[in-house]
């Protein structure tokens, strides 16, 4: 497959981040390998969205202080986002909403339509006109169509103005959500689509009954699709197999076999905030240096309440 007959991925991982560890970056970099080793996905870009304050996770601590460890995490990679949308919401966020939202901001800006994972779409998804006016790329010959490269550095750009936020620290940003970057962004024939990367342990909660509305988890995993990064050897398949739901859009999960003997395959938030609270030397090979020197200095998870 060529590079614009490849659907491009944007990564969206949801959850507390409480703190961010390197098992979530990670979780990140196991699942773009993967998706690239199958020949149908490029992966452009990955957004992490923090939670929002109300969510009432015993030891939550303000998303200013998430959102700020986000960032640090990060702030070497050239394809991984911070988000601060779903934490400077009136009130939590369900995961269905965040991906709503994230949809549609960038059918906004972007004017791309984001198709489904096994229905590719038979007209092009970025780049159709919304008025007259003749895209940038009009040529039909593909070695005149923008290459993986062209179109990360173009919507990096863009996305880092219109939804993401990058350091600087000092604060986070808003955008115009209703600004349109005009035809300079718009692609001819390029797939674009956002899945919902996630460990096996918010696959498993979809099978706790009354945990989810079942409406959202048909929009999450029938329209979207989700990418499963497994923790410690955890038998996807089963999960699976438990739920109407999972079991009726099995094909739009997709399983990222790890490796279980991985240091960062047993990492964990959890883990991590013990190690803090004890003063374990291990807490290094969890959490990056600059999270590290950011909770010190911030007086973070000092006690078991968080």
């Amino acid at each position: 497959m060529t590079e614009t007959t490849k659907t491009h991925v944007i990564l969206l991982s949801c959850g507390s981040f409480n703190p961010i560890t390197k098992g979530h970056i990670h979780m990140f970099e196991k699942a773009r390998e993967h998706l690239h080793k199958t020949g149908r996905f490029i992966v452009i870009g990955g957004i992490i969205s923090p939670v929002h304050d109300s969510y009432g996770k015993p030891g939550l601590v303000p998303s200013r202080h998430r959102l700020t460890m986000c960032q640090l995490a990060v702030q070497s990679s050239d394809w991984i986002r911070v988000d601060p949308w779903e934490c400077y919401q009136d009130k939590w966020q369900t995961t269905c909403s965040v991906l709503e939202h994230h949809r549609d901001l960038m059918k906004r800006v972007t004017g791309c339509i984001l198709s489904n994972v096994n229905t590719p779409s038979t007209t092009p998804v970025i780049g159709q006109p919304q008025n007259e006016t003749s895209t940038i790329y009009q040529n039909r010959n593909t070695a005149n169509k923008p290459t993986v490269v062209k179109l990360w550095g173009k919507m990096s750009e863009s996305f880092g103005k219109i939804c993401c936020v990058r350091p600087n620290m000092d604060r986070f940003t808003f955008v115009d959500e209703n600004a349109n970057l005009g035809t300079a962004m718009r692609y001819e024939e390029i797939e674009l689509r956002i899945l919902l990367l996630c460990g096996s342990d918010l696959l498993e909660s979809f099978c706790i009954p009354g945990l989810w509305k079942e409406s959202d988890m048909e929009v999450i995993v029938g329209d979207f699709g989700i990418v499963v990064v497994p923790r410690d050897g955890t038998d996807t398949e089963r999960i699976m197999n438990h739920s109407s739901v999972l079991r009726k859009h099995k094909d739009n999960i997709l399983v990222v076999k790890d490796d279980i003997n991985h240091p960062m395959s047993i990492v964990s938030s959890t883990k991590s905030r013990l190690a803090l609270q004890h003063g374990d030397g291990h807490v290094v090979d969890y959490l990056c240096q600059p999270v590290i020197d950011y909770i010190l200095q911030s007086q973070l998870y000092i006690n078991a309440s968080g």
